[in-house]
């Protein structure tokens, strides 16, 4: 639908830390999704900031002898170089430690007041005696207090997505000294967003502004019962905005950072000589925020409670992506694949990771794999292979003329691809460009199928049959370039590349239902190479932290692991032996989950649904439930036992039984196949 007004946001980065790959997962899913809809013509903002203030930058600063502000602007300088690299082109880029942003928060503190839903509470802190300052939840890891996964931040766990209190983790350490936090006392303003639990349990559960499953888990984890109060404040020393009403305290980050997006974008409003009302309080612009699932409560809870107190315009959806992974593990120093953006670009074209995150992302929350044998195999097969060979196996034929004046007979191709369009724009609109890809590249395919059958090489050689080969460049060129229009918001420099090509902007979605006539081609200039494997394996090797820099934790070798004997204490070994024999008759297998749900009366179980591949499905019962939340399930690939005997239960029948390593409770973890296993396959 055009002439909508869109205002779109992605995450802030922190100013303490530079640009990774697993930070790009984001902005550039937000920056695929701007493209296209300035594409389509709607008027779409894309805004952003540094996230500047907290006591990690304070630390810092004081560390390398200079100033707060000095940290930012240098860290805010690399940011913008990082994205720029990676073609994200950001319509205002600001800085939560602006005057906007201070003015904004007291504006939405002054409602917070007025609504009379702030309290002050003395509370216990963590506090490091190394530094003597207060420690802000980021500094601090330790055992999650919910699922009992080790080395979690102080406010939220990426395995199981619960949040809680810095003082709730077991065994807590200080990541920045590596001391022992002590619990002091300090008093603290807190928000009752309780008081809330009406307006977020609607917004929350429409189905419109949140994906199913995210809506799922608010219910499930958050809003079945009295939501707890919000901590809003922070003691001094702090680099932060003091709060005006409270002398010696100062906004948490996570007051002030998500104000930021306001911020922003009122700076573009002076710089363009516009209304910030217009995008911020009237109900005809639709706000898009994009984020990572780690800060789901944030944005879905607390960010919506301040709007609707403030009375600034809502959400008209969160979109929520899962994490990266690098060769099926998390991002590792020690294995080279914690990779600096800055550092992927010194070896890499940022064309070929725009594609590949666009292959493998889809609108559902999860966590995207970036395995460098896939890597290079679907860069070098679709983008060179199948798209840009598609230019260059034609347009050097008929550089220097004109394509026809007429679209020639092509069997169908060009509308084939023209009623492709609703197909891929509604894929777009959805964040899925996984099958966007998937479609596009079908259209490529045909489109080379057409070349090979033309073969315009040979028909070069036959004087009587340039008209021929006028026609057939005429019909590759326009199925090439119809490509491109879809393709567009992935690829940015080649669209550059096309209108240098064939002498024709594209801006606008339009242009992929219509051919190109008459217009000249110039001559053919290299577009993309192919990746070199050693390419590759150099960036990796310069990621490779010395072993000194390995985080805590994070084991180079069995020996330096410290494994110790502790599950074997609570589990013996089993002193009898079975043989090959008895091993074989257990047919384990890889499934995914489908489906997972709580199961009503029981205590520990989750009903999963697995598929074996094809149609093949089985129900299984699995005690899980103290570990793992149903939604964070689905889509993962497990290992099940496919031939045990079913069980009959209370709750229905169990046709298998997954593998999971633990002590029961809390401590359980379900085993999973590498990056590249697939349903169906068997485990030898």
């Amino acid at each position: 639908m055009p002439g909508r007004q869109i205002l779109v946001t992605a995450a802030l980065p922190y100013a303490n830390g530079h640009i990774h790959l697993g930070h790009l997962v984001e902005y550039l899913q937000t920056d695929i999704w701007v493209r296209f809809q300035k594409l389509r013509q709607n008027r779409c903002l894309y805004i952003c900031a540094d996230d500047t203030h907290g006591t990690a930058i304070m630390i810092r600063a004081r560390q390398e002898g200079r100033s707060e502000e000095e940290l930012i602007a240098e860290m805010k300088s690399a940011h913008l170089k990082d994205f720029t690299g990676f073609q994200i082109e950001f319509d205002n880029y600001g800085s939560t430690n602006s005057d906007e942003n201070r003015e904004l928060c007291a504006r939405i503190w002054k409602s917070i007041r007025e609504a009379d839903i702030i309290v002050e509470k003395s509370v216990e802190r963590l506090y490091d005696p190394e530094i003597k300052t207060f420690l802000a939840d980021r500094f601090v890891k330790g055992k999650c207090p919910k699922c009992g996964a080790a080395d979690q931040y102080g406010d939220s766990c990426e395995k199981c997505l619960a949040n809680y209190s810095p003082t709730e983790l077991v065994d807590p350490f200080s990541t920045i000294s590596g001391t022992k936090p002590e619990l002091r006392s300090s008093t603290q303003l807190f928000v009752r967003i309780e008081d809330l639990h009406p307006f977020l349990e609607e917004w929350t559960q429409t189905g419109e502004h949140l994906q199913p499953e995210v809506s799922n888990f608010l219910k499930q984890n958050f809003l079945s019962e009295p939501l707890r109060d919000w901590d809003v404040s922070r003691p001094a020393r702090y680099f932060g905005f003091e709060i005006p009403d409270s002398p010696g305290n100062y906004w948490y980050v996570w007051f002030d950072a998500p104000i930021g997006y306001i911020a922003s974008t009122w700076e573009w409003c002076k710089r363009n000589g516009e209304d910030l009302a217009t995008w911020w309080n009237e109900p005809g612009t639709e706000i898009h925020h994009f984020i990572g699932k780690d800060i789901t409560y944030f944005h879905t809870l607390f960010w919506p409670a301040m709007l609707k107190t403030a009375g600034f315009t809502l959400p008209a959806k969160v979109h929520i992506h899962g994490f990266l992974t690098v060769d099926g593990e998390k991002m590792s120093k020690s294995r080279g694949t914690f990779i600096l953006a800055s550092t992927y670009l010194k070896h890499l074209d940022p064309t070929y990771l725009r594609y590949y995150f666009a292959s493998k992302l889809g609108p559902r929350l999860d966590d995207l794999d970036l395995n460098m044998d896939d890597f290079i195999a679907k860069v070098n097969s679709d983008l060179v292979g199948k798209l840009v060979n598609l230019a260059s196996r034609t347009a050097r034929f008929v550089e220097g003329t004109e394509l026809s004046a007429e679209y020639p007979d092509d069997g169908g191709l060009f509308a084939a691809g023209v009623a492709k369009g609703d197909t891929i724009a509604e894929a777009y609109e959805r964040c899925d460009t996984n099958t966007v890809v998937r479609e596009v590249m079908a259209l490529a395919d045909a489109a080379n199928r057409y070349v090979d059958d033309k073969q315009p090489w040979t028909l070069k050689k036959d004087p009587a049959k340039q008209g021929e080969l006028r026609e057939a460049c005429t019909v590759c060129l326009n199925l090439f370039r119809q490509i491109v229009v879809y393709l567009a918001p992935v690829l940015p420099q080649l669209v550059q590349q096309t209108r240098e090509l064939l002498g024709a902007p594209i801006a606008d979605w339009a242009e992929s239902q219509q051919p190109l006539l008459r217009t000249p081609v110039n001559p053919f200039r290299h577009m993309l190479n192919r990746v070199d494997r050693k390419q590759v394996d150099a960036m990796i090797e310069e990621s490779k932290a010395p072993t000194s820099e390995v985080p805590a934790g994070e084991a180079t070798t069995n020996e330096s692991s410290g494994d110790g004997l502790e599950a074997l204490e609570k589990e013996p070994l089993v002193a009898e032996n079975c043989t090959i024999d008895d091993f074989v008759k257990v047919d384990l297998r890889v499934a995914r989950v489908v489906e997972a749900m709580h199961v009503e009366g029981a205590d520990k179980l989750l009903q999963l649904t697995l598929s074996l591949g094809g149609d093949i499905r089985r129900n299984v019962f699995a005690g899980i439930k103290s570990a793992y939340q149903p939604e964070t399930l689905v889509g993962r690939l497990v290992i099940v036992c496919a031939n045990l005997q079913p069980r009959k239960m209370r709750f229905g029948v169990s046709e298998g039984m997954v593998l999971a390593a633990g002590a029961g409770g809390k401590e359980i973890y379900l085993l999973e196949p590498d990056s590249g296993a697939i349903p169906g396959q068997r485990v030898h």
